[in-house]
């Protein structure tokens, strides 16, 4: 073998291994990526029992029950769907009825997602773009969530010389 077939086959082999390796690597976060689902949307893909996905929309008033050893229900909405939750564990402070939340978990054999982990929004005018936008899809915004979030200021109030209230000269 030449110099130059032997570089090649190096470079070849070089390159399959590399190859390979992505191919790995590939396959294993496509297990590990969970995408986000609202309740139409797993209601409209009929999504397995067992298969890992975030879930999220509004927790419906009225729907959460607290049970023994930190466990917890609770329905979650998009207008359109709800789907039963359940949940052990100590849930976010924020956490309340009629506030847009965030499950990660599986559904189970009958129907009911069976969450690990729940997150609740941070603030009141706060909303998870995946959750604004599947409200703003089914018509469920409220334009105000917008105004709101965007964190638009008042003007300073000023004197009648232009100076902020309050400035000393």
């Amino acid at each position: 073998m030449t110099r130059k077939q032997r570089r090649m086959t190096i470079i070849g082999g070089s390159l399959a291994v590399l190859a390979l390796a992505a191919a790995l690597v590939l396959n294993a976060l496509r297990d590990s990526i969970v995408f986000f689902s609202t309740p139409t949307m797993v209601a409209e893909k009929h999504v397995e029992p067992g298969k890992r996905f975030r879930l999220g929309g509004l927790v419906q008033p009225g729907s959460l029950q607290r049970g023994d050893n930190l466990a917890v229900t609770f329905e979650v909405a998009d207008g359109n769907a709800k789907l039963p939750v359940a949940f052990k564990g100590i849930l976010p402070d924020l956490f309340r009825e009629g506030q847009g939340v965030v499950a990660e978990g599986a559904l189970d054999a009958n129907g009911v997602f069976k969450a690990d982990t729940v997150l609740a929004k941070h603030d009141e005018t706060y909303m998870p773009k995946d959750v604004a936008d599947a409200l703003k899809k089914q018509g469920h915004w409220k334009d105000d969530y917008g105004a709101q979030a965007s964190g638009a200021a008042k003007p300073a109030a000023t004197t009648a010389q232009g100076n902020p209230q309050g400035a000393v000269r």
